[in-house]
């Protein structure tokens, strides 16, 4: 599936709903489970190659595990990528067209800090101008995980030029269900909410205006939560 048919996905009638993947297994399970699309989760595909979250797992090995991600199916997939690993945009945007991906996630806080809006906006210009339209450009807002003052409209500031940078689509990651409509009115055009294992849920976040749901880590902390939970009993 082409990029444009992944990008039509955003705009239907029901929300595009994107379980995280993180390895080729949880991948296939989720297209046998009839998804349209897999979204992968950076922190998940970090973890399993032995990193932390927070831009610390090497470009070369994230960009081959999201590889062996789209060899595995056969839906399209975006890849959540942090904030580009430092990659200039033309780089960037080389190397995960070459993965076969149709889409990415790129968050605006390093080091756990809010990047400069206009250095965010710019810098996503730079990756729409390299992409074209073969690349779907999910925008991370993190103004509700960061010290900030009005959340709200910091994110209402951040999604507007987002967009005018060429996001498809605009992400306040965390934002509480109640406040997902207010930025979705303001900023127009796709907004992705925040799934979480016992809620919010894609119903929930859905009737607050997102059209684009995903789960970052919450499956896979679920499934390794369990593990840990089970480990005992296999003594």
């Amino acid at each position: 599936m082409t990029a444009e048919l992944f990008r039509a996905l955003h705009h239907g009638g029901t929300p595009l709903v994107l379980p995280n993947a993180w390895d080729p297994v949880s991948a296939r399970l989720i297209a046998e489970a009839g998804f349209p699309a897999v979204a992968t989760s950076s922190g998940a595909v970090a973890r399993v190659l032995g990193y932390d979250d927070g831009q610390l797992t090497p470009p070369d090995q994230m960009f081959a595990a999201v590889a062996q991600i789209v060899r595995a199916v056969g839906i399209p997939v975006t890849a959540d990528l942090e904030a580009g690993y430092g990659l200039a945009p033309k780089e960037f945007v080389e190397r995960l067209l070459a993965t076969g991906a149709v889409g990415c996630n790129l968050e605006d806080s390093v080091g756990g800090e809010l990047v400069d809006v206009a250095k965010q906006a710019d810098y996503l210009a730079e990756v729409r101008a390299a992409a074209g339209a073969e690349l779907v450009i999910n925008a991370r807002v993190d103004t509700f995980v960061r010290r900030v003052e009005d959340p709200v409209a910091a994110a209402i500031t951040r999604g507007r030029e987002y967009r005018r940078a060429g996001a498809d689509c605009v992400y306040p990651i965390l934002a509480p269900v109640y406040q997902i409509k207010q930025v979705a009115e303001a900023v127009g055009g796709p907004i992705n909410g925040h799934a979480k294992v016992g809620g919010p849920s894609p119903a929930e976040l859905a009737a607050a205006g997102a059209t684009r749901i995903s789960y970052g880590t919450s499956v896979h902390d679920h499934l390794m939560n369990h593990l840990r939970d089970l480990l005992p009993t296999l003594t």
